[in-house]
């Protein structure tokens, strides 16, 4: 009886939502000011209510197709690296980075477990706003957010999600992508919000957020390593930098490693996403070369940003 009615009390919530077409899942919703996908809004409701965060728990968050699963695995090889010190035996050989930080949303879908490790890192791409209080004001817990340049995440968001959609969803041609992007209706969208919410509680409370360009990571991957594991708490001692842990690091975790991982060449995570398209080219200005420059750009700013 009880779980008809919460049933019940879904449907009447998502009949007064408005909904969008998705660019995977076929229904999007506007729930809490963003774009949620129909087969989370349940899960980003109870994580809202029932998440207790504790003071040593870690979210990598982000907007998706923004660097996410690169963020991922550096993350946990940094907060694990005393408990897997040999790169030879590493988890990340053997388990995909998503399996390793679960989407925290996807664990009230019994999707994946909760970690059980302190500490526990999770990812989530649920906005700022939307985060349970737990997180946002009653735990010291740390959240770790990577921004990337606004078209990139467009061209990669276009290109992944047309090969994990699911029926009955026609392929989106790009120039309705886009307008559908500009009006930011995309999973967890607007983009513009998303990373302003956090960007915003990067400058009010810096020891709790900390706000990365992906581009800078791709400039100088080890300085970048080293200021998340400062901030982490989590800071490389001199003899861990002359014995090049950070390299060894930066290598395991590398697009070229991970995209050649046997692990990561087949087999599905959260019942309907292959591994093997969580690897992209990775490439900064990719979207030049798939757009052009010209064609949209002032567009984009003037009705998606102002």
């Amino acid at each position: 009886m009880e779980g008809q009615r919460a049933n019940a009390e879904d449907e009447l919530i998502l009949s007064s939502l408005p909904r969008e077409r998705g660019w995977a899942i076929p229904d999007l919703f506007l729930f809490q000011e963003f774009w949620c996908p129909s087969i989370l809004i349940k899960e980003v409701n109870i994580f809202q209510k029932q998440f207790q965060a504790k003071e040593s728990d870690i979210f990598v968050a982000s907007f998706p197709k923004s660097g996410t699963t690169w963020l991922k695995a550096i993350t946990f090889s940094i907060v694990n690296r005393q408990r897997f010190s040999s790169i030879d035996n590493h988890p990340l050989l053997t388990s995909n980075p998503h399996q390793l930080v679960p989407a925290v949303e996807f664990m009230y879908r019994g999707d994946v477990h909760c970690p059980t490790t302190e500490p526990r890192v999770f990812g989530t791409h649920t906005p700022f706003p939307s985060l349970p209080n737990s997180i946002i004001d009653q735990s010291n817990c740390k959240i770790i957010y990577i921004c990337r340049n606004p078209f990139d995440t467009f061209v990669s968001a276009w290109i992944y999600f047309d090969k994990i959609k699911l029926e009955p969803l026609s392929t989106l041609k790009i120039e309705e992508a886009f307008e559908m992007y500009c009006n930011g209706i995309i999973e967890f969208g607007p983009w513009w919000s998303h990373m302003l919410g956090y960007w915003k509680e990067s400058m009010a409370k810096p020891s709790k957020v900390l706000f990365l360009k992906y581009e800078d990571l791709k400039e100088d991957v080890n300085f970048e390593v080293k200021k998340i594991a400062d901030f982490l708490g989590f800071p490389f001692t001199q003899e861990e930098e002359n014995k090049e842990v950070i390299e060894s690091i930066i290598k395991l975790c590398s697009f070229e490693k991970m995209k050649d991982s046997e692990v990561n060449k087949s087999g599905i995570i959260y019942q309907f996403l292959e591994k093997k398209y969580f690897f992209g080219k990775g490439e900064t200005r990719d979207w030049e070369i798939n757009v052009g420059r010209d064609k949209w750009s002032w567009r984009f700013m003037l009705e998606g940003l102002s």
